[in-house]
């Protein structure tokens, strides 16, 4: 799987749903939803996240823009 910058994925190593932030050598960086610190991630280890969990993904991020002033 080759996602594009902005997507979200699941990494399948842990079951974390991350919005890709670009690349790193080998790997794609991803960020949690509504924030925090990214991690690397191996292509082979990406998954399409589901419709639910996009959703909730989309939700978290919306939220938190809401909170910053």
């Amino acid at each position: 799987m080759k996602p594009g910058r902005g997507e979200y994925v699941i990494d399948s190593r842990d079951g974390r749903i991350g919005r890709v932030m670009g690349r790193e050598g080998p790997y794609v960086q991803l960020r949690p939803p509504g924030g925090g610190r990214e991690w690397d991630c191996p292509p082979e280890a990406l998954s399409p996240a589901p419709p639910a969990e996009l959703l909730r993904a989309r939700v978290r991020e919306r939220n938190r823009e809401r909170r910053l002033p």
